[in-house]
């Protein structure tokens, strides 16, 4: 008997799947990093981070890198990428990790936002609604109630929370140039690419930062962890999984990282969330999901109303 083939949304829930297992190890991160930061400025972390990822995938790729297209499309991807992680990394050092996570999970909301602008659609009322119940959300989430605290906070956004709100706004650009860029037959040589030309855009920023460098288990852990995992890895499934899935979907199941965030950060005893946090982390998390179902869901309840009872 002949082999049932796969059809497209087997394909997209697969995808689906990779893709939300990927979130999950993600927002682990986030803790891993934070303490990295104590004994590596943001740029020498990144700087070694990337060689170890580059050096793992492009062993692999070889000369899949060099495949006609993946050069430019990579070095694009590269310079978004290299802008994610520098503003994240770097506002890790005076934000929490649940709160950096919350704010880059910010970034589903701005993927039907940067399409509207590049497609020149306005946005649907869901979207509009998901806006509304996530910066209501923000504002909760920035009134610190207990838990780990940063030097003089009395509330508000500090230069870390802002850093990782234009870390949200630079991934949805990586989403969204990642889904029109990726290819279900080279992903190894275009992630590749990628991770080699952010290795060297934080390699160039040394020059002109403060270097911190203390050689510790910790460290060592980290630079390993996400240069392996949550680079090399996680890029590459990301590559593979929007080759087979949309910006949007990614973008909404990515949503789910401040949680998984969150809920690590607390388990290990890293900070304690008060009531306000946690409501304003879940009013984020309800606006991100509000952004894409909400209108989904209103359009199929009125077309159940519309059709003739049988």
């Amino acid at each position: 008997m002949e082999p049932v083939s796969e059809g497209p949304e087997g394909a997209r829930w697969k995808a689906d799947g990779a893709l939300l297992l990927l979130t999950v190890f993600w927002g682990l991160t986030f803790v891993v990093v934070k303490d990295a930061l104590a004994f590596a400025d943001p740029f020498t972390f990144l700087t070694l981070r990337f060689i170890v990822g580059a050096a793992v995938l492009a062993a692999i790729a070889r000369g899949r890198m060099l495949a006609p297209g993946i050069v430019p499309k990579g070095l694009l991807l590269a310079t978004v990428l290299f802008v994610c992680f520098a503003l994240q990394t770097v506002g890790l050092q005076t934000t929490t990790p649940s709160r950096a996570a919350f704010l880059t999970g910010l970034n589903v909301l701005f993927v039907p936002l940067l399409s509207v602008v590049l497609l020149r659609r306005l946005p649907r009322w869901g979207t509009s609604v998901g806006v509304v119940l996530a910066a209501v959300g923000l504002y909760w989430l920035t009134r610190p109630t207990g838990g780990e605290t940063l030097p003089g906070d009395t509330g508000g956004l500090h230069l870390g929370d802002w850093l990782s709100i234009g870390c949200a706004l630079a991934y949805a650009g990586h989403i969204l140039l990642t889904e029109r860029f990726a290819s279900k037959d080279n992903a190894l040589g275009l992630v590749a690419v990628q991770l080699v030309g952010v290795a060297v855009l934080s390699a160039l920023c040394l020059p002109f930062v403060e270097r911190k460098l203390e050689w510790s288990q910790p460290l060592v852990v980290a630079v390993l962890t996400c240069g392996v995992l949550a680079s090399a890895v996680a890029i590459l499934v990301q590559t593979w999984g929007q080759a087979r899935t949309s910006a949007v979907r990614a973008a909404l199941i990515f949503a789910m990282e401040p949680v998984f965030a969150s809920v690590y950060s607390v388990a290990v005893g890293r900070e304690v969330l008060g009531m306000k946090e946690w409501l304003g982390g879940a009013l984020i998390v309800v606006g991100v999901f509000a952004s894409e179902l909400g209108t989904v869901v209103w359009d199929g309840w009125r077309a159940r109303g519309r059709t003739p009872a049988a």
